[in-house]
């Protein structure tokens, strides 16, 4: 079984699809011979040819149009944003036209926009953004952040064979940082599904994305120094997301911490909040705590983006506060 990168990951999940389905189509800005801004689709247009991975001008709001319009037609793409960021300029396309049109027409919209996001590497605001929130709160997309290789790799390929249009969300951080050792056959992993990384009955941390990774490592930190067991759940799809597993996890350790990249106010964390106290307040111990990015823009300076983005040890210092409580 080899070892695989989460970028490598989904290049892969990638590369199984446009061999099995030829309607899926890949493109943006640099995705042929250079193989995108990141190297995720390295190789596949050597593989596969200009017709069905192909560059695109940089027009965010002409890539995103295009793909709503091919996806009625019978085609199934994959179009890439160089940063999540940029992707706001062409929002109207998600939020007024595909999200929408299966609605109003009753034709679905299977498209696909994968969108590197998060921080870590000093690329400041326009450059490390967590908007996952603002695309959950567009009736008609859904949303989609794996957090391991093996998951990015079968949740593409869910997202892509999925009738409705699907943010794919992409950690930086994550394209190299981590590796996992996986089968070469694989399952899709279906949307909708959390993930329990970690067992524990202490305390729960519902995350997403780089976060996950942070939440593990506070948890073995808080394991070696205090005995605490902490379970650590992987939301994996956001919306729709698993309340099932999230409410069976509250149940299991009657203390929750919540934690992402993106901004505090208004954050994925408040609907997961609102989720716990709507359904499970009884069985809490101790009122809910998020650990989040704090509402200023991304910073550039390597202390200072330290300082804004959550890590192991702010989630550490929260559990102990929550357990504590």
């Amino acid at each position: 079984m080899p070892e695989i990168t989460y970028l490598e990951g989904i290049r892969l999940g990638l590369q199984r699809l446009m061999r099995e389905r030829p309607e899926v189509v890949l493109y943006g800005e640099d995705v042929g011979a250079f193989g995108g801004a990141f190297k995720v689709t390295l190789g596949l247009q050597e593989e596969f040819g200009k017709d069905r991975v192909f560059d695109t001008p940089i027009s965010e709001s002409a890539i995103l149009g295009s793909a709503v319009g091919m996806a009625t037609q019978g085609l199934r793409p994959v179009v890439e944003l160089q940063f999540v960021d940029f992707g706001m300029t062409a929002v109207h396309h998600l939020l007024n036209n595909a999200a929408t049109t299966h609605y109003r027409t009753g034709i679905p919209v299977p498209m696909t926009v994968r969108a590197p996001c998060g921080g870590g590497f000093g690329g400041g605001p326009f450059h490390s953004e967590e908007l996952e929130s603002l695309f959950c709160l567009m009736p008609g997309l859904k949303v989609v952040y794996p957090a391991f290789p093996s998951d990015a790799r079968g949740l593409i390929y869910s997202s892509v064979m999925d009738p409705n249009p699907v943010v794919f969300l992409e950690n930086k951080y994550l394209y190299r940082h981590v590796k996992e050792i996986v089968p070469q056959s694989f399952e899709p992993v279906p949307l909708g599904a959390a993930r329990v990384c970690r067992a524990g009955r202490d305390a729960v941390v519902l995350t997403y994305g780089a976060m996950v990774h942070e939440a593990l490592r506070a948890a073995e930190q808080l394991a070696s120094d205090g005995g605490y067991e902490v379970m650590v759940v992987d939301l994996r799809t956001l919306k729709p997301y698993d309340a099932d597993t999230v409410l069976t996890a509250v149940a299991a350790t009657n203390r929750v911490l919540i934690a992402h990249e993106g901004w505090r106010t208004n954050g994925f964390g408040a609907e997961l909040s609102a989720l716990v106290a709507d359904r499970a307040f009884h069985l809490l111990d101790a009122p809910v705590r998020r650990v989040a990015a704090p509402d200023v823009p991304v910073p550039f300076a390597p202390e200072l983006e330290n300082a804004y983005r959550p890590n192991a040890d702010k989630i550490a210092t929260a559990l102990l506060e929550l357990m504590e409580y």
